[in-house]
Protein backbone atom coordinates (compact mmCIF):
# COMPACT_ATOMS: atom_id res chain seq x y z
CA UNK A 1 0.00 0.00 0.00
CA UNK A 2 1.19 3.41 -0.56
CA UNK A 3 0.77 5.53 2.20
CA UNK A 4 -0.40 9.24 1.69
CA UNK A 5 2.29 11.13 3.13
CA UNK A 6 1.80 13.99 5.65
CA UNK A 7 2.95 17.62 7.21
CA UNK A 8 1.82 19.17 10.22
CA UNK A 9 2.73 22.79 9.97
CA UNK A 10 0.75 24.32 14.02
CA UNK A 11 2.95 26.40 16.38
CA UNK A 12 0.35 24.30 18.95
CA UNK A 13 2.19 21.24 19.99
CA UNK A 14 -0.70 20.05 21.61
CA UNK A 15 -2.68 20.26 18.08
CA UNK A 16 0.12 18.64 16.47
CA UNK A 17 0.20 15.28 18.59
CA UNK A 18 -3.84 15.20 18.33
CA UNK A 19 -3.30 15.39 14.54
CA UNK A 20 -0.46 12.50 14.51
CA UNK A 21 -2.52 10.30 16.64
CA UNK A 22 -5.33 10.30 14.78
CA UNK A 23 -3.68 9.99 11.25
CA UNK A 24 -0.96 7.57 12.26
CA UNK A 25 -3.88 5.18 13.11
CA UNK A 26 -4.91 4.79 9.78
CA UNK A 27 -3.36 2.23 7.69
CA UNK A 28 -3.16 4.29 4.59
CA UNK A 29 -1.53 7.61 6.28
CA UNK A 30 1.77 8.72 8.00
CA UNK A 31 2.78 11.63 9.06
CA UNK A 32 6.13 12.13 8.13
CA UNK A 33 7.24 15.62 9.36
CA UNK A 34 6.20 18.30 11.70
CA UNK A 35 7.12 22.32 11.63
CA UNK A 36 5.97 25.15 14.55
CA UNK A 37 6.20 27.95 12.36
CA UNK A 38 5.00 28.96 8.39
CA UNK A 39 9.16 29.09 7.76
CA UNK A 40 9.89 25.75 9.32
CA UNK A 41 6.62 24.04 7.12
CA UNK A 42 8.09 25.48 4.07
CA UNK A 43 11.56 24.06 4.87
CA UNK A 44 10.23 20.81 5.80
CA UNK A 45 7.83 20.44 2.69
CA UNK A 46 11.13 20.76 0.92
CA UNK A 47 12.63 17.83 2.92
CA UNK A 48 9.80 15.35 3.13
CA UNK A 49 8.16 15.99 -0.01
CA UNK A 50 4.75 15.12 1.11
CA UNK A 51 1.61 14.37 -0.19
CA UNK A 52 -0.39 16.83 1.90
CA UNK A 53 0.35 19.76 3.98
CA UNK A 54 -1.98 20.78 6.94
CA UNK A 55 -1.39 23.96 7.67
CA UNK A 56 -1.90 26.65 10.71
CA UNK A 57 -3.38 29.62 9.27
CA UNK A 58 -1.62 31.69 12.04
CA UNK A 59 2.04 30.62 12.91
CA UNK A 60 5.06 32.78 14.07
CA UNK A 61 7.50 34.36 11.41
CA UNK A 62 5.48 34.09 7.85
CA UNK A 63 2.10 32.70 7.88
CA UNK A 64 0.38 29.74 6.38
CA UNK A 65 -0.81 32.03 3.44
CA UNK A 66 2.87 32.81 2.91
CA UNK A 67 4.41 29.39 3.53
CA UNK A 68 1.57 27.81 0.80
CA UNK A 69 2.74 30.23 -1.63
CA UNK A 70 6.21 29.73 -1.45
CA UNK A 71 5.66 25.60 -0.87
CA UNK A 72 3.67 25.69 -4.10
CA UNK A 73 6.02 27.95 -5.80
CA UNK A 74 9.09 26.57 -5.12
CA UNK A 75 8.53 22.62 -5.48
CA UNK A 76 8.25 20.77 -8.80
CA UNK A 77 5.55 18.77 -7.55
CA UNK A 78 4.31 20.19 -4.99
CA UNK A 79 2.03 19.06 -1.88
CA UNK A 80 -1.27 19.54 -1.54
CA UNK A 81 -1.94 22.13 0.77
CA UNK A 82 -5.18 22.40 3.11
CA UNK A 83 -5.35 25.31 5.63
CA UNK A 84 -6.64 24.60 9.26
CA UNK A 85 -8.78 27.12 11.34
CA UNK A 86 -10.71 28.31 13.95
CA UNK A 87 -13.22 30.34 11.69
CA UNK A 88 -14.44 29.23 7.94
CA UNK A 89 -15.24 32.46 7.39
CA UNK A 90 -12.10 34.23 8.50
CA UNK A 91 -10.24 36.05 5.30
CA UNK A 92 -7.08 34.31 5.68
CA UNK A 93 -9.12 30.87 4.87
CA UNK A 94 -10.21 33.19 1.41
CA UNK A 95 -6.21 34.43 0.65
CA UNK A 96 -5.18 30.63 1.43
CA UNK A 97 -7.09 29.19 -1.10
CA UNK A 98 -6.02 32.17 -3.31
CA UNK A 99 -2.69 31.48 -2.80
CA UNK A 100 -3.31 27.62 -4.21
CA UNK A 101 -4.39 25.78 -0.71
CA UNK A 102 -6.66 22.81 -2.00
CA UNK A 103 -9.00 23.24 0.83
CA UNK A 104 -9.63 24.32 4.46
CA UNK A 105 -10.38 22.02 7.68
CA UNK A 106 -11.99 23.38 10.91
CA UNK A 107 -10.14 22.81 14.09
CA UNK A 108 -13.30 21.23 15.84
CA UNK A 109 -13.75 18.86 12.75
CA UNK A 110 -14.66 15.44 13.99
CA UNK A 111 -11.90 12.64 13.31
CA UNK A 112 -12.90 11.12 10.60
CA UNK A 113 -13.80 14.04 8.90
CA UNK A 114 -10.08 15.01 8.93
CA UNK A 115 -9.02 11.74 8.10
CA UNK A 116 -11.62 11.63 4.88
CA UNK A 117 -10.33 15.06 4.03
CA UNK A 118 -6.99 14.40 3.62
CA UNK A 119 -7.53 11.37 1.30
CA UNK A 120 -9.96 13.44 -0.65
CA UNK A 121 -7.11 16.23 -1.57
CA UNK A 122 -4.24 13.64 -1.71
CA UNK A 123 -6.59 12.10 -4.96
CA UNK A 124 -7.18 15.35 -6.40
CA UNK A 125 -10.39 14.68 -7.51
CA UNK A 126 -13.01 16.57 -5.59
CA UNK A 127 -13.67 19.90 -3.69
CA UNK A 128 -13.27 20.09 -0.02
CA UNK A 129 -16.70 21.12 0.90
CA UNK A 130 -17.96 23.33 -1.95
CA UNK A 131 -21.04 24.57 -0.44
CA UNK A 132 -18.55 26.49 2.48
CA UNK A 133 -16.63 27.51 -0.59
CA UNK A 134 -19.43 29.40 -2.68
CA UNK A 135 -20.48 31.55 1.26
CA UNK A 136 -16.34 32.46 1.14
CA UNK A 137 -16.91 33.31 -2.59
CA UNK A 138 -20.08 35.48 -1.84
CA UNK A 139 -18.57 37.15 0.99
CA UNK A 140 -15.05 38.06 -0.28
CA UNK A 141 -14.75 37.76 -4.40
CA UNK A 142 -15.28 41.06 -6.05
CA UNK A 143 -16.95 41.03 -9.70
CA UNK A 144 -14.66 41.96 -12.53
CA UNK A 145 -15.85 44.76 -14.54
CA UNK A 146 -15.65 43.04 -17.97
CA UNK A 147 -15.53 38.58 -18.62
CA UNK A 148 -12.36 36.93 -18.18
CA UNK A 149 -10.47 36.39 -21.48
CA UNK A 150 -10.11 32.67 -20.82
CA UNK A 151 -14.31 32.66 -20.74
CA UNK A 152 -14.55 32.58 -24.55
CA UNK A 153 -11.79 30.04 -25.17
CA UNK A 154 -13.90 27.77 -22.97
CA UNK A 155 -16.30 25.31 -25.20
CA UNK A 156 -19.36 24.63 -23.80
CA UNK A 157 -18.72 21.65 -22.37
CA UNK A 158 -16.02 22.85 -20.58
CA UNK A 159 -18.00 25.89 -19.27
CA UNK A 160 -20.43 23.34 -17.84
CA UNK A 161 -17.86 21.31 -16.62
CA UNK A 162 -16.36 24.05 -14.15
CA UNK A 163 -19.86 24.83 -12.97
CA UNK A 164 -19.85 21.31 -12.38
CA UNK A 165 -16.53 21.12 -10.78
CA UNK A 166 -17.75 24.04 -8.47
CA UNK A 167 -20.41 21.79 -6.92
CA UNK A 168 -18.22 19.61 -5.82
CA UNK A 169 -18.29 16.97 -8.32
CA UNK A 170 -16.02 14.48 -8.56
CA UNK A 171 -14.70 13.13 -12.32
CA UNK A 172 -16.83 10.11 -12.23
CA UNK A 173 -19.52 12.13 -11.15
CA UNK A 174 -19.16 15.14 -14.06
CA UNK A 175 -19.04 11.87 -16.52
CA UNK A 176 -22.27 10.32 -15.62
CA UNK A 177 -24.15 13.86 -15.56
CA UNK A 178 -22.75 14.64 -18.94
CA UNK A 179 -23.56 11.09 -20.50
CA UNK A 180 -19.61 10.66 -21.10
CA UNK A 181 -16.68 8.39 -20.39
CA UNK A 182 -14.49 8.68 -17.03
CA UNK A 183 -11.32 9.63 -19.01
CA UNK A 184 -13.40 12.34 -21.31
CA UNK A 185 -14.50 14.24 -18.29
CA UNK A 186 -10.97 14.12 -16.97
CA UNK A 187 -9.90 15.71 -20.33
CA UNK A 188 -12.11 18.40 -19.78
CA UNK A 189 -11.14 18.92 -16.49
CA UNK A 190 -7.47 19.02 -17.28
CA UNK A 191 -8.76 21.31 -20.00
CA UNK A 192 -10.36 23.76 -17.49
CA UNK A 193 -7.39 24.13 -15.54
CA UNK A 194 -5.19 25.06 -18.17
CA UNK A 195 -7.51 27.74 -19.62
CA UNK A 196 -8.02 29.21 -16.58
CA UNK A 197 -4.13 29.31 -15.70
CA UNK A 198 -5.21 27.18 -12.22
CA UNK A 199 -3.12 25.01 -9.68
CA UNK A 200 -6.16 22.63 -9.54
CA UNK A 201 -10.15 22.30 -9.18
CA UNK A 202 -9.82 24.72 -6.04
CA UNK A 203 -7.93 27.15 -7.39
CA UNK A 204 -9.97 27.23 -11.17
CA UNK A 205 -13.55 27.93 -8.99
CA UNK A 206 -11.76 30.62 -6.71
CA UNK A 207 -10.71 32.26 -10.15
CA UNK A 208 -13.85 31.43 -11.62
CA UNK A 209 -16.20 33.72 -8.95
CA UNK A 210 -13.34 36.32 -8.79
CA UNK A 211 -13.86 36.78 -12.07
CA UNK A 212 -17.56 36.48 -12.02
CA UNK A 213 -17.77 33.73 -14.61
CA UNK A 214 -19.40 32.13 -11.44
CA UNK A 215 -21.76 33.75 -9.45
CA UNK A 216 -22.06 32.73 -5.48
CA UNK A 217 -25.22 31.59 -4.67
Amino acid sequence: MNRIRIVLADDERMVRTALRVILDAEQDLEVTGEAASGAEAVSVAREQCPDVVLMDVRMPQIDGIDATRQILGSMDAPPRVVVVTTFENDSYVYDALSAGAAGFLLKRAAPEDLVAAVRLVARSDSLLYPAALRTLAAEHARRAPAPPPWADRLTGREAQVLRLMARGLTNAEIAARMGVGPATAKTHVAAVLAKTGARDRTQAVIIAYESGFLTPG
